[in-house]
C-alpha cells in the first residue's frame, strides 16, 4: 500500500515539477522557493532559466514543437518512453545542449535504465561542468536505485554548493524517508 501511495506521489511530484517549465528550462524560475513536505513539488531539478545550462533564445527549446520542448511535455505527462525518444533526438541534433542531456538522463532514470542515465549525466557534466542540477539529479538517480550511500554523498555535495536549493532539500528529505523505510524511491 505504501509503495502505491509513494508511486502516486512521485507521479504527481514529476507532473507538478515539469508543469512549471518555460520553453528553456525544466524547473520553475523560483527554484529557491522552499517546498513543504508532501506538497507535490518534484525533487528532481532541471536547469533553472538563469543557469548556464539554459538554452539561448531562438535555440533548442524555444519552439514548442522542437524535440527538447516535446521531451519536456511528455516527461510532464509521465510518458517517459516518448520523452526519452524526443530527448534522444534533441541530443543527436544538438549534442552540446546540456539541458537535453539532462532531460535524457532523467527519462532514463524513470525508465530504470540507469546505465544509460549514467552516460547521459556524464555527457551533461562534460558540457556544463558539475552543476548543482546535475549533482542533485544524480543523487536522485541513486535513490531510485536504492543506493543510499552514493545518494547521500551526491546530495551532500549539491547541498554544499547550494544550501538553500529547494530541490536539493526535497531530495535530502526523500532520502531520509527512503532510508528509514529501507526501500528505493518508486
Amino acid at each position: 500500500m505504501c509503495a502505491v501511495i509513494l508511486r502516486f506521489l512521485m507521479v504527481v511530484f514529476a507532473g507538478l515539477w515539469l508543469a512549471g517549465c518555460a520553453t528553456s528550462n525544466f524547473a520553475s524560475n523560483d527554484a529557491n522557493k522552499p517546498a513543504a513536505a508532501g506538497d507535490g513539488t518534484q525533487a528532481m531539478a532541471m536547469a533553472p532559466a538563469n543557469s548556464q545550462m539554459a538554452t539561448a533564445k531562438g535555440l533548442l527549446g524555444s519552439d514548442p514543437h522542437d524535440d527538447l520542448s516535446l521531451g519536456k511535455k511528455y516527461y510532464r505527462a509521465g510518458d517517459f518512453g516518448l520523452a526519452e525518444q524526443h530527448f534522444q533526438q534533441a541530443v543527436e541534433t544538438h549534442p552540446r545542449d546540456a539541458e537535453a542531456w539532462l532531460g535524457l538522463a532523467a527519462s532514463y532514470d524513470q525508465l530504470r535504465r540507469f546505465d544509460l542515465a549514467d552516460r547521459a549525466y556524464a555527457q551533461a557534466t562534460r558540457i556544463a561542468g558539475l552543476t548543482v542540477e546535475i549533482i542533485n539529479n544524480e543523487g536522485y538517480s541513486y535513490m531510485l536505485r536504492g543506493d543510499y550511500r552514493r545518494a547521500a554523498a551526491k546530495l551532500a555535495q549539491a547541498a554544499k554548493q547550494a544550501p538553500d536549493n529547494a530541490y536539493v532539500k526535497n531530495n535530502i528529505r526523500l532520502l531520509a524517508e527512503a532510508s528509514h523505510e529501507k526501500k528505493s524511491i518508486e
